[in-house]
């Protein structure tokens, strides 16, 4: 199961959408915020074409029935279509009708965009498959789910993670893959370190490092980053929190040349073709048609 590859998967939402703006900006008024990210998702495209390289997309169910055509874009480009719910909405905070009804109109979405596609992958909304909605994975399960990436295996966080979480490829007792976002272990706790704010934080050499550690160990990486991530002169929250404004708006300037660093340096790919073998070597658990979420897996 081990390759020399890692995963590489971006979270397509727009940049006032995050929960870390929630305090200031009201759901019901997303559709008056600037649109910006197909303009930022397309630079992600422009930058992954240039290296060759495909990946996951977590495709907003909102921001599919908003933008139809980039939702095209992205799988014309070859790249992965999986789901990222539609109201951008922590799990916890939801009833298991609540959430499967979120569910069913991100995958309705995406299916309008796409004639009928089927997505084979899941990431909540800030990771929020905790201790407490792990309920979760049998509602993924029954929508014809076959793999999440949405557990964190992490402690110190206010609004994701579960600690004693596997750090690495697991089928779940739903029959749902996890497939996790990378963390090194450093003594008895785990250290994020490959993707979000973590990347734009860090120096680049500490990512670098973390992805040479995980391969040599046999495992690939699993990054994520979000469009607004590359978009340095997206409008400011003046009004938001000082911690979530600077979790948010840290060194906006150097993502893209440090993913461009990264693509120079290893090898990605998208998560079905990653981690496909899993469920097409013999596993039992629900049945995957490739066709249906890639066309190079």
């Amino acid at each position: 199961m081990n390759s020399p590859r890692n995963a590489l998967t971006i979270d397509v939402e727009e940049h006032f959408q995050v929960h870390a703006f929630e305090t200031v900006v009201d759901r019901s008024d997303w559709d008056r915020y600037p649109s910006r990210v197909v303009a930022n998702t397309r630079r992600i495209l422009r930058l992954l074409a240039e290296w060759e390289v495909h990946a996951t997309f977590f495709v907003l169910g909102w921001v599919a029935d908003r933008h139809p055509d980039l939702v095209k874009e992205i799988a014309a480009g070859g790249h992965e279509i999986a789901t990222h719910g539609y109201w951008h909405e922590l799990i916890y905070r939801q009833t298991t009708e609540e959430f499967a009804a979120d569910l069913r109109q991100s995958l309705e979405a995406i299916g309008r965009a796409l004639r009928g596609l089927q997505p084979a992958g899941y990431r909540a909304p800030a990771f929020s498959i905790t201790k407490r909605s792990l309920w979760a994975l049998d509602v993924l399960r029954d929508h014809g789910i076959v793999y999440d990436s949405s557990i964190f295996p992490l402690a110190a966080h206010d609004r994701y993670g579960i600690a004693d979480a596997d750090r690495f490829a697991k089928k779940t007792a739903s029959g749902v893959w996890e497939f996790p976002v990378s963390t090194i272990r450093m003594g008895k706790q785990n250290l994020p370190v490959a993707g979000g704010g973590y990347f734009r934080l860090y120096p680049l050499r500490l990512t670098r490092w973390a992805i040479r550690r995980l391969n040599a160990q046999g495992h690939p990486a699993v990054m994520y980053l979000h469009p607004w991530e590359f978009d340095p002169d997206q409008p400011r929250m003046a009004d938001a929190p000082w911690l979530s404004r600077f979790r948010h708006y840290v060194n906006l300037h150097k993502t893209e040349s440090r993913l461009a660093a990264l693509l120079n340096e290893f090898q990605f790919a998208p998560m079905c073709e990653i981690f496909g073998g899993y469920w097409k070597a013999g596993q039992s658990g629900p049945e995957l048609s490739l066709e249906r979420s890639v066309s190079t897996c």
